[in-house]
């Protein structure tokens, strides 16, 4: 009897989410493109992702490409062939060592050079946190505008993907939303992947673009095979509505996209969901906009509960729409743990956790 229920329900979820993928702890909700958008191709992230760096190589000549088997590809292929085409002077390995990938970065970046840097793991970037954070983020403020890094960007695998445990697994954005200078932006799907690694690689300070690995693959949408860049500095409401505000960024987009249609179909709740895509700075105008129609909000993300950016964004809601809060702001988050293996699921803010604080929070 389990099994049978089991296989029909399973069943019913497919049926429910043809249009989508479903990996794992979500389901994939790909990006449309307005009508009448010509010349795409079909590409998943780490394909737009190459596309992007591409492209980024063939127009500005300074440009540099490097990073821990990068000259091979990379452990995700985001580089596949690009050695071969722009030679192993501008796309190269280096050592194993953030710390002088990072310092390295800087000192071409310095120089007028478009530095693409690559670190292999969102996890291994804490060797190099004093070189962004103390050097990359303050070159301009401390040479008084003579000198800066703004040319640089920084490429970071991150977040869960099933299997990566402890080391392989994290998702450190708030550490570094903490430091005035950078820009720190996250991708929710192929699309939004290579507008944002565009926009980094032309913007005039350091950024960071961490990159939800597991999207690499998953994420498949259709892409423009133009070079356009996004606005850095602006969140998307993905879906509109007006009885709570669901607010996350990168793979966890995609499970909240998912508890908005479960709400709608058991509770009859009209969700706004909004991909808050940049980090450092964020959309407060959107987001207060969005909390005050809504009166009610919910915030997801993969890292751990205290100080997450969850955090902020909840103080900051607090502090600007407190009189039209018609309950309080709830996280759902990773725990205060080390990242589990075995007991990953658990870990994750999955739909089901998600959907009963949308509960509380409507019951309130």
């Amino acid at each position: 009897m389990k099994v049978s229920s089991l296989a029909r329900g399973l069943l019913s979820a497919i049926k429910l989410n043809a249009r989508c993928s479903t990996r794992s702890h979500f389901t994939y909700y790909p990006t449309k493109l307005a009508e009448g958008t010509h010349d795409v191709q079909k590409m998943n992230m780490f394909q737009a992702i190459n596309n992007a760096m591409d492209l980024a190589l063939e127009q500005d000549s300074s440009a540099l490409l490097f990073g821990e088997d990068v000259g091979f590809g990379g452990v995700f292929r985001c580089s596949m062939n690009l050695r071969d085409k722009y030679g192993k002077d501008r796309v190269f390995n280096t050592p194993l060592c953030e710390q002088g990938i990072a310092g390295f970065a800087i000192g071409v970046a310095n120089t007028g050079t478009t530095a693409i840097a690559e670190i292999q793991f969102a996890d291994y970037i804490f060797p190099s946190f004093d070189q962004i954070v103390n050097e990359a983020a303050k070159y301009r403020y401390r040479s008084g505008g003579l000198f800066d890094c703004g040319s640089l960007t920084f490429r970071v695998p991150c977040g869960a993907v099933g299997h990566g445990a402890l080391y392989h697994s994290q998702s450190p954005e708030a550490y570094f939303a903490h430091t005035p200078g950078l820009r720190v932006v996250i991708p929710r799907g192929p699309i939004k992947a290579k507008g944002l690694l565009l926009a980094c690689i032309k913007d005039p300070n350091p950024c960071i673009m961490f990159e939800p690995k597991t999207l690499y693959r998953a994420a498949v949408e259709d892409v423009p095979v133009e070079s356009y860049a996004d606005d850095l500095g602006k969140c998307d409401i993905l879906r509109e509505g007006k009885d709570i505000t669901l607010i996350g960024w990168g793979t966890q987009i995609h499970v909240l996209l998912e508890v908005a249609d479960l709400a709608k179909k058991e509770l009859d709740i009209d969700c706004e969901v909004i991909d808050l895509v940049s980090v450092l700075p964020w959309d407060t105008q959107t987001i207060c906009n969005s909390a005050n129609k809504t009166g009610r909000v919910l915030i997801a993300h993969e890292a751990p509960f205290t100080q997450g950016f969850g955090s902020e964004l909840a103080a900051y809601i607090q502090e600007k729409c407190f009189l039209r809060l018609e309950a309080p702001i709830k996280r759902v988050t990773g725990w205060d743990t080390p990242f589990p293996h075995v007991f990953e699921p658990f870990y994750l803010p999955d739909k089901h956790r998600c959907l009963a604080a949308l509960k509380e929070i409507i019951n309130y």
